[in-house]
Parts: structure tokens; C-alpha cells; sequence
């Protein structure tokens, strides 16, 4: 039987980040073989993942990546079972080598992503090198979304909470791209998005059927309150507008002056420059929460 020394059991790890112990087993059961070490680690990664698959991965990182001209942006999710295992180093390297391949493949769906080749990888699928992941890590490691976006016109904002549970991209239509007001005007946005979690961009984006229970409820509180027939459906329409203030991204009260709407924020900035400046799309991920 081939010998084990310390440099190869090193080396194998070195390749595969697997633990000191688990390569020393792969590299006996290899009877020294490298290669068929890795295969080894790989196939019990494999068999990690297969056990785990029915666990949840609520924690985990929320990354940005944004183009150098500031045109196109991704987000993406990356979730793991603990928090201690979000906080490893391993994992943000993980996560990040995902993030920077988003970016780079202008990534538009998570079915693409999963599917992708990754050079850090050998050339393997992003799903596969997340599983052999989950072997390293002893948890469900996932890839769970990402969202691609791009302005022709403008620029794209990004903004990351700190600890990384939460991110947002936020999408500036305007032919001043560097004005430093329009600048200010993204962040401020983006924060707002981060802060206020709005739901839709402009009121006509609203589902018709949420507006209908929403109405629906306001009907009920009206009548359970004894409000006289005539006037309920006005009190329920009063109540929809407060529903739009809370929930669509351009009613709502600016977090940092709550006298002005989003839309009058822009409005001003647009005056101020002498240029049209439109915010025309907001991406928010929080980490575990159902897309």
C-alpha cells in the first residue's frame, strides 16, 4: 500500500478544502490516488447533500455585483443552515465566486446560474460545486435566486445592509449618470427600498385580486365598526390609498424628509439638473424570506 505522507494529505486538501481527516480516509481508500481521492470527496459531498436535501437553509449572505460603467447589476442569495457557517470565511468565498460568475455571465434566471460552468470549479455546474460544497460544510448549501439587472440609459445602485442579510439594487433612468445629485438620489432610494420594503414600483403594478381583498377587508373592519351602508365603500377606498402610500415604491413618504413622496424626490432632482430622471425598476432579496 502506497505510503500517506503529510504533503499529500495537505495537497488533497489544499484542492478540495475538505478536512485534514476526511482527506487522509479518501487518500487511503485511494490507496494514495489524487485523483481518485478528489472523486472520493466529491461522491461523500454528494452523499452530504443527498441527506440534507430536506433541510432548510434559511441563512446564508445576499451579495451584490455591479458593472464597472455601472450599467448592469446583479443580486443574488446564497443560503447555508447556521448562521456560524454564514459568518465562515469559506462560505463568503463560496458565495462570492457565485456573485462575481452572476455578474459575469449576465445570470437571468436561477435555473441558468445552477446550470452554469464555473472555471473555479474545474469547469463543473455551479449546482455541483454547491453540492460538493455541502460536503465540506456538513450543511445544505444553496444557490436560491438571483435577478439580473441592466439600464441602457442611467446607471444601476446597488446597496448591501450591513451583515448581509439583506440587499437591493435599484435601477436610475437618466441621461446625467454622473451628476452628483442623481448619484445622491440613487442611494437615497435604494436605502428607502432597504428600509420601507416596498412591493411594487407604481400602483398599477399591484395585483388586482390583493386590491380586491384589500377592499374586501376594509369592507368588513368598516361594517364590523357599525359604519352606515352608504359610506363603506368610500371608507375602504380611503383605506386602499393608505394600502399605496405603504406598499408602492413611488407613494411612499421619503424616509428621510416624510413631508415629500419618492416621486416628489425625484421630481425635484429632475428640476434641479434640467434633466429627466426616472427610477424605473428596485430589486429587494432579504435573506430566508419566499420569493
Amino acid at each position: 500500500m502506497a505510503e500517506i505522507t503529510a504533503k499529500d494529505v495537505a495537497a488533497l486538501r489544499e484542492k478540495t478544502g475538505a478536512g485534514m481527516m476526511d482527506c487522509k480516509k479518501a487518500l487511503t481508500e485511494a490507496v494514495g490516488d489524487m485523483e481518485k481521492a478528489v472523486e472520493i470527496l466529491r461522491k461523500k459531498g454528494q452523499a452530504v447533500a443527498a441527506k440534507r436535501a430536506d433541510r432548510e437553509a434559511k441563512e446564508g449572505v445576499i451579495l451584490s455585483r455591479v458593472s464597472a460603467d455601472k450599467k448592469e447589476a446583479i443580486l443574488v442569495e446564497v443560503n447555508c443552515e447556521t448562521d456560524f457557517v454564514a459568518r465562515n470565511e469559506s462560505f463568503g468565498g463560496f458565495a462570492a465566486q457565485i456573485a462575481d460568475l452572476a455578474l459575469a455571465k449576465k445570470t437571468q434566471t436561477i435555473a441558468e446560474l445552477l446550470s452554469t460552468s464555473a472555471p473555479f470549479a474545474d469547469g463543473r455546474s455551479v449546482v455541483d460545486y454547491a453540492t460538493e460544497f455541502t460536503g465540506k460544510t456538513g450543511e445544505k448549501i444553496e444557490v436560491r435566486r438571483v435577478v439580473f439587472a441592466k439600464v441602457e440609459t442611467g446607471f444601476v445602485v446597488d446597496y448591501i445592509h450591513p451583515g448581509s442579510r439583506l440587499g437591493v439594487l435599484v435601477v436610475v433612468d437618466t441621461t446625467d449618470a454622473t451628476n452628483s445629485k442623481v448619484i445622491e438620489l440613487g442611494k437615497d432610494v435604494a436605502m428607502q427600498v432597504a428600509a420601507a420594503s416596498p412591493a411594487v414600483l407604481t400602483r398599477d403594478k399591484v395585483d388586482t385580486a390583493k386590491i380586491e381583498m384589500e377592499l374586501d377587508i376594509y369592507r368588513t373592519q368598516a361594517r364590523n365598526e357599525k359604519k352606515p351602508e352608504a359610506v363603506i365603500d368610500r371608507i375602504a377606498t380611503g383605506k386602499l390609498e393608505k394600502y399605496y402610500e405603504d406598499t408602492v415604491l413611488l407613494e411612499q413618504k421619503f424616509v428621510k424628509d416624510p413631508a415629500k413622496t419618492i416621486t416628489t424626490v425625484i421630481a425635484e432632482v429632475a428640476k434641479e439638473i434640467g434633466k429627466p430622471v426616472a427610477v424605473t425598476r428596485f430589486e429587494r432579496f432579504l435573506i430566508g424570506e419566499h420569493s
